[in-house]
């Protein structure tokens, strides 16, 4: 039977908490003292402690750092009947499990010790993926062994040394930039200037300002010349983020510079002549985009001197565990954690089994979260965001085969969660992506119906059987026994 420690100095208290505890199988031994609480610990060594904030001639704060000194993995509970929130705040500073406040829900005080004493659990195991004792190294680094991975370094390595232009492919937090600067930093222009710019963030006019530069008085607020980054970064190179956001203006100048290494800034005649390298980067399909006319098909294939392709963090197998483990001694590291001994087991395998929308952007920010939620050396999966769990769930629940490949409440639920995923990653083309998934959504859920009868569900759609195949290839539907979506 699990094992609390309750410290209270008012006897009522402590026997309302523990008849509470004993009818949900906690075993709980009481303590009126500081003293009778530390020495109840080193004779029982309890899963958890409750302790009241205000002691007779002690505050609960100092006990706490008594306890630590004995088990810093012991999770403790602080009660108190104060209203004054600096005490919460200082609670947590100093690594509460949690705070409750007088009088006290018992319902939710079941609940949060049961939590804390799976908590203590998961801390006994041994540690899957222990924090290194090196210190984080300046600088970003490519994590990564997975045949993907090694595939982009050798890419970089067979192209940073020539002169071409490099289209750098991958979905949102992949690891672009890293990749274009990777580049730049082994190529022969690493002296010279490397300078960013993300199409996407700029509006037309401010873009073209921003890459050719601008005359006094070009246009309103034009008070004085300004250069442009292709002038500023001669003879080094420029990364063009997003470059599929670029309006079909600023497409044909930036063709023009590709062609004749040559451009005016706005508002001026004079012809100024540059050299510089252009790493561009995109998450959109490009292709797509030439055939619809909204991307220069010229423009397209000047860009595209050499292709690389980031896989997303999904697909790239055990790299998940090592940039968990990078991302953990980087945050430990600034954050001053020098107790932090790993991540548990139960939490690293959540982590691996997620489907990581956000990639790698995505799990640097679980883990950071995670670092700053946790009240123990070990990260354990109550520590993980809420939202890391319950998006693995439904993922897991929408990716099962089954008969109905999601459930009838999915255009509201799942909907709503996934515009507010792509919001998250700061999507620039909601409205075709949210399309995508309804219209794969309902194929999906029509062919269910009608068992796989392609003309059936063309007839219940309204749309053509050449429409329906168009749609299976284009989503990967498997028409079997159940209708499915492949993992991508």
């Amino acid at each position: 039977m699990s094992q609390a420690l309750v410290v209270d100095d008012d006897r009522t208290v402590r026997e309302m908490v523990r008849r509470s505890l004993e009818k949900v199988n906690v075993d709980v031994t009481t303590a009126g003292t500081a003293d009778e609480a530390l020495e109840a610990i080193r004779a029982s060594s309890p899963e958890v402690v409750l302790l009241d904030i205000m002691l007779p001639g002690v505050s609960g704060l100092d006990v706490f750092r008594d306890i630590h000194k004995l088990d810093r993995r012991l999770p403790v509970v602080f009660i108190t009947s104060s209203s004054e929130s600096n005490l919460a705040i200082e609670a947590m500073q100093l690594g509460a499990f949690d705070y409750l406040a007088k009088p006290l829900d018992l319902p939710k005080l079941n609940q949060l010790v049961h939590k804390a004493i799976e908590t203590r659990r998961l801390m006994n195991i041994p540690v899957a993926l222990p924090v290194g004792d090196t210190k984080s190294s300046k600088g970003d680094q490519f994590v990564g062994r997975s045949p993907q991975m090694l595939e982009v370094f050798k890419a970089i390595g067979r192209v940073a040394a020539e002169n071409v232009n490099v289209l750098i492919r991958g979905e949102s937090g992949t690891g672009k930039e890293l990749v274009a600067r990777a580049i730049y930093q082994h190529s022969p222009r690493s002296k010279e200037s490397f300078m960013a710019v993300n199409c996407a963030a700029l509006t037309e006019t401010l873009l073209e300002s921003e890459l050719f530069g601008y005359e006094k008085g070009a246009f309103t607020g034009a008070d004085r010349q300004r250069i442009g980054k292709f002038e500023q970064c001669n003879g080094g190179t420029i990364f063009l983020d997003e470059v599929g956001d670029m309006s079909q203006l600023t497409q044909g100048k930036v063709l023009r510079l590709l062609q004749e290494q040559r451009f005016e800034r706005v508002g001026g005649n004079k012809t100024i002549e540059t050299d510089v390298r252009i790493i561009a980067a995109t998450n959109r399909n490009l292709e797509e985009m030439v055939k619809a006319g909204s991307f220069r098909e010229d423009l397209f294939y000047r860009l595209n001197g050499m292709t690389i392709s980031l896989p997303p963090l999904r697909q790239r197998g055990d790299d998940i565990a090592l940039l968990v483990e990078h991302y953990l001694n980087e945050a430990c590291f600034e954050m001053g954690r020098t107790e932090t001994e790993g991540v548990s087991s139960e939490a690293l395998e959540l982590m691996i089994q997620y489907p990581w929308p956000g990639n790698v952007r995505e799990l640097q920010s679980v883990v950071r979260q995670s670092l700053l939620k946790s009240t123990s050396p070990i990260i354990v999966p109550s520590f993980l965001p809420d939202e890391l769990s319950r998006r693995f769930s439904t993922q897991t629940a929408s990716l099962e085969p089954q008969t109905d490949v999601v459930g009838d409440d999915l255009p509201l639920a799942d909907l709503r969660l996934f515009v507010d995923q792509r919001l998250a990653q700061q999507s620039t083309d909601l409205y075709s992506e949210t399309l995508e998934a309804m219209e794969r959504y309902l194929l999906t859920r029509i062919l269910n119906e009608t068992g796989g009868n392609q003309t059936r569900a063309a007839e219940i759609l309204g749309i053509t059987r050449g429409k329906i195949r168009d749609r299976i290839a284009q989503f990967g539907i498997s028409l079997e026994k159940t209708v499915s979506i492949d993992d991508d």
